[in-house]
């Protein structure tokens, strides 16, 4: 970075009390603002609680929140501007403010080990529906977020939009409050390096998405980091407008996650390709690995991009590498799993994993290579519908009324273990399946697959054949 730190600001000499009840938003903005103009520094909370709305990063300026200081979210909801580019899923205009945000700008920081609170139990404000995101930046680039406590957001943790050359290291994340509580998001970004991080919340730990084939999501590099959550603890996908590639994820754990592991969705016509997952530990995961290629546009859909206003062409999945993946169910797992109290998100019977393609789109060269599956089972045949009852991936254009196009619909699976449908290039080596209770199900169905090799599976100590 080219930040020149000699020159460092304390905003307590811009006029911040740091009390926790005034707003030194004003101060600190003001010392940002002055660090700018001179060519860049760093701004130095310390020492205290600093209640603030909007705060707007700069080129060239490092914000430093040292471990003597929190940033609070200030409650009042007026205190956050609406020129903040926007949240880019339909219909969930609630979170379009934010607390921090940066709009092209270049080689700045956002470092320390204190803490920024979300007060995520302060929104939303009486008669306003807003939820405040934490962090937002926007067409920026050499951007390092190193060690912070981010914590209780009121919406997302982080979003990174359009944006390249982003360092994120050592951040401890706690987002559980509230819906919508992800920990790390990027959409339409690249040259990504993340570490060191742990992330629990409410929605997806870490997300990759593509709103726009303008912008290209692709040399993500994800290692050392562990996710806890509720829809996802590594998601790539679902927002697929544009291209996902060249991705590497490793050296990770998951544990308690209520709905997928390890989750890639391309539903919006572009293309994910060439990723690379290996060495990850999940401990009580319901669907371990969940890939899905389909389209699943719904006009009045919260999960459907802002930029898509029609149903496209199936894109592509293909060049997908999953290797030594260790996967263990507690006797928790025989439970129904809820984000709150009324949003279903597991139980045994949702469980497993399973690859789906819409007929004619297959998923293409899949590698799964050290697969350990140990799941809870003791699902019977009568809790779920006749197998060939299981609907197929379809376009909604053609036929309306099937509800299959929903990602998480069907709520059961056929299998106990594997469903994998209309994957081409299938190659299954050294895959351990146990169950804990006996279920009744088949174990492993492959429906309209091809497959490289003969698939080497164990199931409860025997081969499958």
């Amino acid at each position: 970075m080219t930040i020149n730190t000699q020159h460092i600001y304390n905003v307590r000499d811009f006029g911040a009390v740091a009390d926790g009840m005034t707003n030194d938003g004003p101060a600190i903005q003001a010392a940002i603002d002055r660090a700018a103009a001179n060519g860049g520094g760093r701004v130095v909370l310390a020492g205290g609680t600093f209640l603030a709305g909007i705060i707007r990063l700069k080129s060239n300026v490092t914000l430093e929140i040292t471990e003597s200081a929190t940033l609070l979210a200030s409650p009042d909801i007026n205190d956050y501007a609406a020129d903040v580019h926007r949240n880019r899923y339909r219909n969930e205009t609630a979170l379009d403010r934010c607390f921090i945000y940066a709009e092209d700008a270049h080689d700045f920081a956002l470092v320390g080990r204190g803490t920024i609170d979300g007060n995520a139990t302060a929104f939303p404000n009486e008669g306003s529906i807003y939820r405040p995101m934490m962090i937002r930046m926007l067409r920026c680039h050499n951007v390092h977020v190193e060690n912070l406590r981010l914590y209780e957001s009121a919406a997302w943790t982080t979003a990174f939009l359009d944006s390249e050359y982003i360092w994120i290291r050592g951040l401890d994340i706690k987002n559980d409050k509230r819906y919508n509580g992800d920990g790390l998001d990027f959409d339409g970004s690249a040259h990504v390096f993340v570490s060191d991080c742990y992330v629990r919340g409410t929605d997806d730990n870490f997300c990759l998405q593509s709103s726009s084939k303008d912008y290209p999501v692709h040399d993500i590099h994800v290692t050392n980091c562990e996710f806890s959550g509720v829809c996802a603890g590594i998601r790539i996908g679902l927002k697929s407008i544009g291209d996902i590639y060249d991705v590497t994820i490793s050296n990770c754990t998951l544990d308690h996650v209520w709905r997928e592991g390890i989750k890639l969705e391309c539903t919006e016509g572009g293309a994910i390709s060439d990723i690379s997952i290996s060495d990850i530990v999940m401990r009580d995961v319901t669907r371990p690995i969940f890939a899905v290629l389909n389209n699943r546009f719904e006009l009045d859909d919260y999960g459907t991009s802002v930029e898509l206003d029609h149903m496209p062409e199936i894109g592509t999945m293909a060049r997908i590498s999953i290797s030594n993946v260790t996967a263990t169910d507690s006797e928790e797992m025989a439970n129904v799993h809820r984000r709150f109290t009324d949003d279903v998100m597991g139980e045994p019977k949702f469980a497993g994993i399973r690859f789906d393609a819409a007929d004619g789109h297959p998923i293409e060269d899949v590698t799964i290579d050290g697969l350990r599956y140990t799941f809870i089972g003791g699902v019977k045949t009568s809790d779920i519908p006749p197998l060939n009852d299981y609907p197929r991936l379809v376009d909604k254009l053609v036929e309306p009324d099937v509800k299959s196009s929903e990602n998480y619909w069907p709520d059961w699976s056929r299998t106990a273990f594997m469903d994998l449908r209309n994957v081409h290039g299938l190659d299954l080596a050294r895959v351990r399946l146990r169950s804990i209770r006996p279920d009744e199900r088949p174990a492993v169905l492959l429906d309209g697959c091809t497959t490289y090799a003969e698939p080497d599976i164990v199931v409860n100590g025997e081969r499958a054949r």
